[in-house]
């Protein structure tokens, strides 16, 4: 047995991560973990407040690729969506090409799963079409540090991170052979090339997030809490004192996209 394999959460062992089955589980483990679920509020935390950038947009409010989401806890109006069906979705949506109408959306918000679109810029057209002037996307993705860069060549057996790899890939289901460094291949890498073909985008903000190290030590959705509940204030100690060096150390960033307009 490998190490990765011991980490695997024993509930995820042997299901296929392209069906319904891996959500349910990711939300029993959401459940049933504490450290894991704060994380995941503070994320959500985060796309509430850098949402109050959208303010000027009217229109609806979605996430993609909602999977085992938790995000109607904190904003009940949000809409969650994904490709694979399952009980307690509001609606199956494919993110590169989206059942709304033009200009009816206010904010897209996307945790974890920008990396699982097979062309990233089908999506970001479809941003374009469906966000009001003024609205836009918030992202939460993979970093692309030197210890992200480190873990995620090694973390998942599905997913890989190339930096160097291409920007679309084959399709080969909605949770397989996802490159985790697709977020630094479009906004950064080829920044000059999403400038040039989404002109109405603009991103408007982007920072990797601190609270690595409790995510780490939570195991995520995928792997074995590593340290007990009551170690989290010191967890969170650690992370504000080792703040500063975020760039180095985060294993997410969260990106903010903006529709010219109001």
């Amino acid at each position: 047995m490998t190490l990765r394999q011991w980490l695997m959460d024993p509930s995820l062992v042997r299901i296929d991560v392209d069906t319904k089955e891996r959500i349910v589980r990711h939300r029993e483990i959401l459940l049933r973990k504490k450290m894991t679920r704060d994380v995941f509020f503070e994320l959500y935390k985060s796309l509430e407040t850098m949402d109050e950038r959208f303010l000027s947009a009217a229109g609806a409010r979605i996430e993609i690729g909602a999977g085992s989401s938790l995000i109607k806890d904190l904003m009940p109006d949000v809409e969650t969506t994904d490709l694979v069906p399952y009980d307690g979705l509001d609606r199956v949506v494919d993110a590169m090409s989206m059942p709304y109408e033009d200009n009816t959306l206010r904010t897209i918000f996307a945790v974890h799963c920008f990396h699982h679109l097979p062309d990233p810029y089908k999506f970001l057209s479809e941003l374009e079409r469906t966000c009001a002037p003024g609205g836009g996307a918030v992202i939460i993705e993979p970093y692309y540090g030197p210890v992200a860069s480190f873990l995620y060549k090694r973390l998942f057996s599905n997913e890989y991170f190339d930096k160097n790899g291409s920007a679309t890939t084959a399709y080969s289901g909605p949770m397989s052979e996802a490159n985790q460094a697709l977020s630094y291949i479009v906004f950064n890498r080829e920044r000059k090339y999403f400038n040039l073909k989404h002109p109405n985008l603009e991103i408007v903000h982007s920072e990797p997030l601190t609270n690595y190290i409790r995510y780490l030590c939570s195991g995520g959705v995928n792997f074995r809490q590593l340290l007990p509940n009551f170690s989290i204030p010191a967890l969170q100690l650690a992370e504000g004192l080792l703040s500063p060096l975020a760039s180095f150390l985060a294993l997410h960033q969260i990106i903010v996209l903006r529709k010219k307009g109001n």
